[in-house]
């Protein structure tokens, strides 16, 4: 007996229609691009475990950015290399760091939304993202100061705002962040910069090329006291809403492939824009296995875009902004 189905998808994709049924783009303005900038070098250095992105010098910041403006990417964060670091991160929120420089020039050369990475841990000697107990270095069961650290992220956003930041994107994981960040830009008259927070930053195996790029690693210790366990799920969502009492405009996820669940999670439980960051592991392993012929590099890098739209992200922090953006 022949049996004939009686539902019929298929019939919804054939070349034709396919593009007016589909469920989820991707589009160049729903990207963000990483930009390093680095105060110790004149002349742009690659990245290895990144391949196809650099470190360019202050003087070349406006020359990256335009390049990455050219492909249709309106959007870049910022995250800067001093020249010195110190306990307290203090280059981290000085007039002439190299973020400021950098977002003082391109915000005065170029058209692009600039966002401003607030996090100690590229500024410090001890690699963490805050003011650490003295004796840290031996005693792995101390952590970052949670209340000591607010001002200094405070003061860090602020001169972020001050050198023409559009947007400010506290990573660091302190409790309070958010407030204290609100509270000293509105007392400086940045009432309309809004804050896109780190609120579900995991503490996870996917960010070792990062930590190459922007000279960040701890130089002991881990950051497992301050940044969330991977096994957590509803902590997730605890940590997001005191970011929304506190004032977050935008709402990030950090990694993005690994925690698609939590994606969709803060989609579903709150109304704010969801970001999430498609961080540089994952857009390394993606380019390793390319190289070794096993993926095809453009289309897998679409489709884990195309999954983290789908689970609910609006923004996408990535690095593969620029090679995706003429495609898209």
């Amino acid at each position: 007996m022949e049996f004939e189905p009686e539902a019929r998808p298929r019939r919804l994709r054939t070349d034709g229609v396919r593009p007016l049924v589909r469920e989820t783009t991707v589009t160049p303005n729903d990207l963000i691009a990483p930009v390093f900038v680095d105060a110790t070098t004149d002349e742009r250095i690659p990245i290895e475990s990144m391949p196809g992105h650099e470190r360019v010098p202050v003087e070349e910041a406006v020359d990256r950015v335009e390049e990455i403006a050219d492909t249709g990417v309106s959007a870049v964060m910022v995250f800067g290399i001093p020249k010195s670091k110190d306990a307290v991160g203090s280059r981290a929120y000085a007039e002439d760091g190299v973020v400021q420089r950098a977002m003082g020039a391109i915000s005065a050369e170029t058209d692009v939304y600039l966002i401003g990475d607030v996090c100690l841990c590229e500024y410090t000697d001890h690699g963490h993202c805050g003011i650490v107990e003295s004796s840290a270095a031996t005693d792995p069961t101390l952590t970052v100061k949670n209340d000591e650290t607010l001002e200094l992220l405070a003061k860090t956003a602020v001169s972020q705002a001050d050198a023409g930041a559009d947007m400010v994107a506290p990573s660091s994981m302190t409790d309070g962040m958010v407030g204290a960040i609100r509270a000293a830009l509105d007392d400086e008259g940045y009432a309309n910069v809004p804050i896109m927070s780190y609120a579900a930053k995991y503490e996870s195996s996917f960010y070792g090329p990062f930590r190459d790029a922007a000279d960040g690693a701890p130089a002991f210790g881990d950051r497992r006291h301050y940044q969330m366990d991977p096994a957590n799920a509803r902590e997730a969502i605890r940590e997001v809403e005191l970011d929304v009492e506190q004032g977050a405009d935008v709402l990030m996820v950090k990694p993005a492939l690994p925690y698609l669940d939590i994606v969709s999670a803060v989609r579903r439980s709150f109304d704010q824009p969801v970001a999430a960051y498609n961080v540089s592991g994952e857009y390394a392993m993606i380019h390793a296995a390319s190289e070794k012929g096993w993926l095809d590099l453009e289309e897998t890098a679409y489709e884990s875009l195309l999954s983290i739209k789908r689970a609910g992200a609006d923004l996408i922090l990535t690095y593969f902004a620029e090679d995706l953006a003429d495609r898209l």
